[in-house]
């Protein structure tokens, strides 16, 4: 290694690194490019800028993290790595076999109707650091229980959604 090249790699934080790791999981999630990042931001987050957050090369101002959260529309603590070390995300057996696909972008369009299942989603996704914004699959538990909630049967539940198309 070059003096320079071994200097950036002995000064390289681990929470920086952390940090850079969540933001490309979010970005990747959302089958984005360094490239489309900076395209759909209209140059606001320039491609070279992030791919160096990524690799934990470059520090993240405050102003620059949430702008950046609210480009990819997630909370700014999802892109903070947890300070205990432990992986966010989900974890094996959270789904079974009579899993229920939400359609996000479904329900972003009825986020009003359906407050209380956008609200839901929200909060699973956060838990398991899921932001690809397309799909969320969950347990027929988590139908049984916003049923319970929304005073509905499961059946009528589905039914609904089914026919909005926000569960496929």
């Amino acid at each position: 290694m070059t003096g320079a090249v071994e200097a950036a790699a002995t000064l390289t934080d681990p929470y920086a690194v952390a940090l850079g790791e969540r933001l490309r999981r979010v970005r990747q999630q959302q089958d984005l490019s360094l490239q489309d990042v900076e395209a759909r931001s209209d140059g606001a987050l320039k491609a070279s800028v992030l791919g160096a957050y990524e690799r934990g090369e470059r520090a993240v101002s405050i102003t620059r993290l949430h702008a950046m959260a609210q480009f990819f529309r997630v909370p700014v603590a999802e892109l903070l790595p947890d300070p205990r070390g432990e992986r966010r995300g989900p974890s094996a057996g959270d789904l079974t076999e009579e899993s229920v696909m939400i359609d996000l972008v479904v329900l972003d369009r009825h986020r009003e109707a359906e407050h209380l299942l956008a609200r839901y989603t929200d909060s699973i996704r956060s838990r398991r650091g899921d932001y690809n914004g397309q799909v969320l699959t969950v347990r027929a538990a988590d139908i049984e229980t916003l049923a319970a909630v929304m005073d509905t049967t499961t059946a009528d539940l589905r039914s609904r959604l089914t026919d909005v198309g926000i569960v496929r």
